[in-house]
Parts: structure tokens; sequence; C-alpha cells
């Protein structure tokens, strides 16, 4: 069995995180890791102790929703309120920071943003990115589902596909192994 990459396992992570999320507009998990150890994690939601989107909605002012802490930010805040230095970690982040996000990171001494998605990716957070130093990497997530079962499955399906190629025109057999190669990310034998 191969194990996924640090990036896979710190990436999964924030979107795990991001499952916890409370904004019913967008959901977000950072993850700050230091030396290949996570040292804090945060998701998108309302300030504690308030109340959230999801149950009484956003409260947008100028297009954004002004009732949530943003998930960077608040790994950021863990990071200080549990006294846990953060110069020279990296952050995985399942979308690109917004620029207030961006500032944040910058001035807490993070090294190295690894996001999985762009979202509206603001010409000035890229440029301070790049003033400051900070490198920034997409890293999409590839896989996220734990199944213990995979390879059993890999393997019935193969047999399947098999047992079809005899019996199916060829552009129907192909197309089947096709779907079978993307769902399953396989590559038929």
């Amino acid at each position: 069995m191969e194990r996924i990459s640090w990036d896979q396992y710190f990436m999964a992570q924030s979107h795990l995180l991001a499952l916890r999320s409370t904004c019913t507009r967008l959901m977000v998990g950072a993850t700050i890791v230091r030396d290949k150890r996570i040292i804090a994690g945060g998701y998108n939601g309302s300030v504690s102790g308030s109340v959230h989107c999801i149950d009484e909605g956003c409260y947008i002012v100028d297009n954004h929703c002004v009732r949530t802490v943003h998930a960077e930010a608040n790994a950021l805040l863990q990071c200080a309120k549990f006294g846990v230095a953060t110069e020279g970690a990296d952050m995985y982040v399942t979308h690109f920071p917004c620029l207030q996000c961006t500032k944040l990171i910058i001035q807490s001494g993070l090294k190295n943003i690894y996001y999985a998605t762009d979202y509206r990716n603001d010409p000035f957070a890229e440029q301070l990115f790049k003033e400051t130093g900070v490198k920034t990497k997409q890293v999409p997530l590839t896989s996220l589902a734990v199944d213990f079962q995979h390879e059993a499955k890999e393997a019935y399906v193969d047999k399947l596909l098999h047992h079809l190629s005899d019996t199916l025109a060829p552009e129907d057999y192909e197309k089947l192994v096709k779907e079978g190669e993307h769902l399953f990310n396989f590559t038929k034998k």
C-alpha cells in the first residue's frame, strides 16, 4: 500500500476541518504545519458564543458575510491563544486566501501557503506574497475518501470488465473502462 504524500495528508486535514464550517456560502479549512507536525487548525465560522450562519443566515455587508472569522485567521488565532509560534511554519488551506488573510499570514511569519482551489484570487494578495517571499503553491486534493475496501472493489470492477469484454461492442467496452478508470482511479490491466 502506498502512503499519501505529506501535501495530500495536510490538505486532506484542511478539507476535514472545512466540514466544521458554519458558513453557508463557502466551507474553508486551514491547517498550520511546522516540521511535518500540525500545530493548529481552523475553519470559517462565527465568533465563539455567537450565532452561526447555518442557524440564522449570513450577515451580509458589501457582499461579504461579516458574521464569520476566516479559517486562516482562526488557525492563526488558535496559535496566539495557546502561545504557539508560527514563524517559519506552513499553511494548507482549501481556498486561496483573501487579501485580509494574506496580510495576517505574512505578518505571522508563515513561509509557504499551499492551497487546493483558486477562489477570487486578489492580485494585490498575490503581489504581497511575492514581495514578502511567502511562497504559494496550488496543491489540489486528489483523494479524501477513506475506504478500507478500495483494493477489493478495484479488483471486482476489473473482473467484471474482463467478463464484459467478450459480450460488449468494443466502443461500449472502452467507454466502461474509461468510466471505471475515472471513478476508481485505476488502469485496466
